[in-house]
């Protein structure tokens, strides 16, 4: 360790009778943890933890410094809050006070990126032990000696500030300032905030270098080939992207150049909400070995056995591994440039297809639409179906405008034979609370089909509402749910409700004025 960088940072590394505990191993972090009430063990061994009032991400309480060089590249109207360089040095001396108080103090040093040339590395200091294990989990072995260039996190997730004194719009803050590549969290025991701050940074970073930082998945077949899965929360990202008989590069973050796919992390955070051994073995494997991070999930009382069907505390409930606790995996963390790409919605309207194939303009539109639907349930004061745009699968974590993303896509698209397909893992024969939704057997035919290569030479139709092409046959899977349509019991209530979410398509992307028009031919045939 730097002791001086930590010095001039102004931590107190002099804290007897405390420690500084220093990439230590997992093993010493489980026990920190449970010696100091923080989590309980399983009856696996995994640490479960819990998060208080943040059960997720804190959305609203985002933050860049703005400077002379974030002002014209951050995509301000993204919900983003501006913080001045000033604020931001006073919230900085705030929280290393904060960190010097009694107690332990935990530092890791990692990296993001499993590319060289991208790779950029993180120091995370934090007086929390688990998220000290969540970050050597999520992030990856450093590739380089860490120097000014690279970020450091300063996580003081037990300090609530004064929104009055920092003109903040509570007591937590995410915050990031890119002149001292300097992260700081507050006020959220949410250990997501921690990996997604330096995703953002990634999504803030590549596109000066040509590369596309992207929200999704990946895989190679056992031929080498390599499939990218973008989706919303809920649509099955992960639970595809591990799919038996594939070696997985990721479940979540990843960067595509001309020299191919790589992983940003060294760990997945997967949902374990109605999580079981059939339906998702490689992840149920992982939640049950000793030091796997469980986050707002409720233990059995008698048998210290967890219970993901249990969603007391929320159903965002979570589970953190490294990724070598996955059998099938891809040990690189890179891939070759995909041959598939698939965009996954839920669509609980039940209009959409299971699989569509996308044409250039149609990628580029769905891409910077990011359609998903919430249904009730899954928020507060959601009673019927609606439809939800995340522009490129991930708005929250784009400091940069959606052009900027779909311009490098579409250079990847015209110089690499990539096939961008529409993948529905929602509703079919009627909308949500009338219909069913796809089995998880059916969405994993289609993509084992499509990865096979063969749906390229199925005869497509044209969908009239959309425009996309429809396979007419997809092997092993019944050709009642390729047309959405015949699953409806009623033809008429299936046209209106397919004509409604196409017409608020139209109106999610007028909001992007050029890049809507110019990209027109991608959008639905019916405009209303």
């Amino acid at each position: 360790m730097d002791k001086s960088y930590y010095e001039n940072l102004g931590l107190n590394l002099n804290r007897e009778p405390h420690r500084v505990f220093v990439d230590v191993p997992l093993n010493n972090l489980v026990e920190q943890a449970v010696l100091t009430g923080e989590g309980t063990l399983s009856k696996h061994g995994a640490l479960r933890v819990e998060t208080g009032k943040h059960t997720g991400r804190s959305a609203g309480d985002k933050y860049v410094v703005k400077s002379a060089s974030t002002a014209e590249k951050i995509w301000w109207d993204n919900s983003l809050h501006e913080m001045t360089p000033e604020t931001f040095a006073k919230l900085k001396k705030t929280v290393i006070d904060h960190l010097n108080k009694d107690g332990n103090l935990y530092i890791t040093h990692r990296s993001v990126g499993a590319d060289k040339e991208h790779n950029i590395g993180i120091r995370t200091v934090t007086n929390r032990p688990q998220h000290s294990l969540f970050s050597k989990y999520l992030f990856r072995y450093t590739m380089h000696d860490l120097t000014e260039k690279d970020f450091t996190i300063l996580h003081a997730p037990d300090l609530e500030i004064d929104p009055n004194e920092y003109g903040t719009k509570s007591g937590t803050v995410i915050t990031t300032c890119f002149d001292t590549n300097t992260t700081i969290i507050v006020g959220s025991f949410y250990a997501g905030e921690i990996k997604k701050s330096m995703f953002c940074v990634m999504n803030y970073v590549l596109p000066d270098k040509g590369v596309l930082p992207m929200h999704a998945g990946a895989n190679r077949l056992e031929n080498g080939n390599t499939s990218v899965f973008f989706g919303l929360s809920g649509t099955g990202k992960t639970t595809l992207s591990t799919d038996e008989g594939t070696y997985l590069i990721g479940d979540d973050e990843h960067g595509l150049s001309d020299d191919g796919l790589f992983n940003f992390e060294g760990g997945c955070y997967a949902k374990t909400y109605k999580l079981s051994k059939s339906g998702e073995p490689e992840i149920y494997k992982a939640a049950s070995t000793f030091g796997a991070i469980l986050e707002n999930v409720i233990l059995t009382e008698k048998t210290g056995e967890p219970d993901y069907y249990n969603n007391e505390l929320t159903e965002n409930g979570r589970c953190s591994y490294p990724l070598d606790f996955i059998d099938e995996l891809e040990p690189s963390s890179r891939g070759k440039i995909p041959n598939h790409i698939f965009f996954l919605c839920a669509d609980a309207f039940g209009v959409l297809p299971p699989v569509a194939k996308l044409s250039r303009e149609q990628a580029m539109f769905y891409f910077v639409l990011g359609y998903t639907a919430k249904v009730a349930g899954t928020e507060i004061g959601v009673k019927e179906p609606s439809a939800t745009f995340s522009p490129c699968f991930g708005a929250p974590f784009m400091l940069r405008h959606p052009s900027v993303y779909a311009e490098l896509l579409g250079k990847l698209l015209d110089k690499h034979d990539i096939k961008v397909w529409l993948v529905n893992t929602g509703w079919t024969g009627g909308p949500y609370g009338v219909g069913q939704r796809f089995p998880l057997n059916i969405t994993r035919q289609i993509i084992r089909t499509v990865q096979k290569d063969t749906l390229n030479m199925v005869p497509t139709q044209k969908d009239p509402i959309f425009g996309f092409e429809v396979p007419h046959a997809v092997r092993n899977v019944p050709t009642s749910f390729l047309n959405p349509k015949e699953t409806w019991p009623d033809e008429k209530g299936y046209e209106d409700k397919a004509k409604e979410l196409a017409i608020s398509f139209h109106k999610q992307m007028e909001k992007f004025g050029d890049f809507y028009q110019k990209n027109i031919e991608g959008a639905p045939t019916f405009r209303g």
